[in-house]
């Protein structure tokens, strides 16, 4: 595997399934509880992350919203985001598509601003330093209503120039796509990209919805796509791009072993897949770690994880120039391989 983890380590990749709130380490969620004065339910570090073990995608939500709850100021969502964008940097990602929840914030008192303030901050200096480029997907929580959810797009319209999508996350089981067609309507008519999570844990009829009902540019995770062959089908053939996340699937139970993940076979299928790390401070691994645990596990070849590469700038937002200049770059590493 070391030829493998070292083809992974020096390919550029975007990564387009990242929830900024979810690579909160428990260093971090310490550290921003002390300086806010929040009161945590765990004492230590080690403590927290004994918390950060999952049965379901339920019980690791309860347990991301309590971490919610450090992040107070702009300082503190420049702090989170900034720690992500490091080990992104590091990992060689040179594009992120990054997902955040105002609702979980707003709620409790914290303006928009305040949020947004912060992690365009980060966004920029990434930019600055590292010529890492950024977009940002506000997402609508599915388990509240839409009468919130258009409330956020309200809240959002004096900040537009900085948001270049929306998503839809938070419990899927009971929610289906379907309860926000008229929000994603209004999104899209403001010229915003329209994505979400959908065949996570919901059926591929959740995934029908949010092709037809909410018309997305993309989907978030898309694994049950596989229970339908005529749903596969038409993903391929419309090249809809699929955000899949491995160890976040094997976290919360999606797949008992990371051997059965169905990555390889979505890339034998022919489908836009994707690989990310959706909440890595939950999940145990930033984006290479679900690139080289994957290939591992399910034995990807060189030429499919040089095509998970190039799917992730294909499948991002990024205008055909910039897209067109990373394939190159990714062309011009599996040229020095050979060489």
């Amino acid at each position: 595997m070391s030829a493998l983890n070292d083809l992974i380590a020096r390919l550029p990749k975007a990564e387009l399934h990242l929830h900024i709130e979810g690579s909160l380490e428990p260093e971090l969620m310490m550290a921003l509880a002390q300086r806010n004065g929040i009161e945590l339910p765990y004492k230590t570090v080690e403590e927290i992350r004994a918390a950060y073990e999952f049965s379901n995608l339920q019980d690791f939500l309860d347990i991301y919203y309590v971490g919610m709850n450090v992040l107070q100021t702009e300082q503190d969502f420049f702090d989170l985001a900034w720690a992500y964008l490091e080990r992104a940097h590091a990992d060689n990602v040179r594009h992120v598509e990054i997902f955040f929840d105002p609702q979980g914030h707003t709620e409790r008192g914290i303006a928009f601003a305040t949020v947004i303030d912060g992690l365009t901050r980060a966004l920029e200096q990434a930019e600055d330093r590292w010529g890492l480029t950024s977009q940002l997907i506000m997402c609508f929580l599915r388990h509240l209503s839409e009468v919130a959810a258009f409330e956020t797009l309200e809240q959002a319209m004096g900040h537009l120039e900085r948001i270049d999508g929306v998503g839809l996350d938070s419990s899927e089981m009971g929610h289906p796509p379907s309860k926000f067609e008229r929000v994603f309507a209004r999104a899209g008519e403001l010229g915003l990209k329209r994505v979400a999570h959908a065949g996570e844990e919901g059926p591929p009829e959740y995934i029908y919805e949010a092709l037809d009902l909410l018309q997305i540019d993309r989907v978030d995770h898309g694994n049950r796509a596989l229970e339908d062959t005529e749903l596969v089908q038409r993903l391929v053939d419309s090249k809809m791009a699929l955000t899949v996340c491995p160890l976040s699937n094997l976290r919360l139970c999606g797949v008992e072993r990371l051997e059965d993940h169905p990555l390889k076979r979505m890339l034998e299928l022919g489908l836009l897949a994707t690989c990310n790390s959706d909440d890595p401070a939950y999940f145990g691994g930033y984006v290479n770690d679900n690139f080289r645990r994957t290939a591992e596990a399910v034995g990807l070849t060189a030429g499919e994880i040089i095509t998970l590469a190039r799917n992730s700038f294909i499948g991002s937002f990024l205008p055909q120039d910039a897209i067109a200049r990373h394939l190159a770059e990714i062309d011009a590493v599996i040229a020095s391989e050979l060489a």
